[in-house]
């Protein structure tokens, strides 16, 4: 048996296990104390923060470039319309079964798998930083942005989601922003006060037909949508504000604080993001790890769905077995075969680089 056989048969046996035990976001202390014993057995200690874990390869060299391997062992919670146990872990017609497996756990497992492979070996020209990360499914602050203070410093990262093994090079950022347009109580029967909800439709208009300047080679144009609306308490009274909730899908032409400062240079009212944490990624289609993939017959596109390369400040590329139209759905699962294919795509890969 190969190396990579065993490995793929340890990460399979991992993946179960993690299935089996319940890891709702803010809940993953369990798979977490799982993949700690898994790589203990493997003669890895992992240095842990609550409930987040990451290690260095063996023969770290300080004055050689990080490469960091990500991924998360979160899960959504199990929708009404499942008609198996979701932590029964199962393999039936070459599917392994169960919630979270094909978001993120044969990313996750996979990834271990390839850490493993690297980590005795010396004479690399990459350090490598494994990374098993919480609160991804709900974007928390305590998650992979906690521990990025403690992985040092960082080339360039490898997030496992599931992309069918395609190179995702960009990933839209995304920006909520409350908005308050202003105006003055009165009578609406008399001439009286000044009607927020019209000084909020010449805001709306903006946001629904601006367009900025810069536009992404892979995404386009960024994307304003007026999402929510709310004013007024009775029908006889000029509202003296109006609210709204603008949903900001951002592209790697900008930064989140960029879009911001344009908006409020436009519009009248009052803008407050909720938070500009999440931000837009891409990776140079030039860079080594895309070269290696494209080598490989990999495809490159732009990811819409936003994971934890919106917490990097890095260059990242986001790819993993599994499809992430599987994701978040009932009698999830991900083929055996593609967790193989991911741990021999990302072994290549990583060896055209190191």
């Amino acid at each position: 048996m190969t190396d990579t056989e065993k490995l793929f048969d340890q990460a399979v046996a991992l993946l179960q296990k993690l299935i089996s035990i319940p890891s709702f976001s803010k809940e993953e202390d369990k798979t977490a104390d799982t993949i700690q014993e898994f790589m203990k057995g493997h003669g890895i200690t992992m240095h842990r923060k609550l409930n987040n874990l990451w290690a260095w390869n063996k023969h770290f060299d300080p004055a050689k470039p990080t490469i960091l391997l990500n991924s998360h062992h979160d899960t959504v919670r199990p929708n009404s319309g499942y008609t198996r146990d979701p932590y029964d872990a199962k393999i039936e017609d070459g599917k392994l079964y169960g919630l979270g497996s094909n978001d993120a756990g044969g990313c996750l497992v996979s990834l271990i798998a390839s850490f493993l492979y690297f980590y005795n070996k010396e004479n690399l020209k990459y350090n490598f930083c494994l990374a098993t990360t919480a609160e991804e499914e709900i974007s928390g602050v305590n998650g992979l942005e906690l521990i990025i203070p403690e992985l040092g410093q960082l080339d360039f990262g490898i997030v496992g989601e599931p992309t069918l093994m395609q190179l995702a090079i960009a990933e839209r950022g995304l920006m909520v922003l409350d908005c308050t347009a202003h105006g003055k109580a009165g009578h609406a029967a008399r001439e009286e006060g000044e009607n927020a909800i019209y000084n909020a439709l010449a805001d709306i208009e903006w946001f629904r037909s601006f367009r900025f300047p810069k536009e992404s080679e892979v995404f386009g144009p960024i994307k304003m949508s007026v999402t929510i609306i709310n004013a007024g308490s009775q029908h006889n009274v000029v509202p003296a504000s109006c609210v709204f909730t603008v949903d900001v899908r951002v592209t790697d032409a900008y930064r989140n604080e960029e879009v911001l400062e344009i908006i409020r240079q436009h519009v009248k009212c009052d803008v407050q993001p909720r938070s500009i944490r999440l931000k837009p990624s891409s990776i140079d289609k030039e860079h080594p790890i895309v070269q290696a993939g494209i080598a490989l017959g990999r495809t490159t596109y732009g990811s819409p769905t936003t994971s934890d390369q919106s917490l990097l400040d890095i260059q990242s590329i986001k790819v993993g077995p599994g499809d992430s139209a599987r994701s978040h759905t009932a009698d999830e699962f991900v083929y055996v075969d593609e967790i193989r294919e991911g741990i021999e795509l990302y072994i290549k890969m990583l060896e055209r680089l190191v």
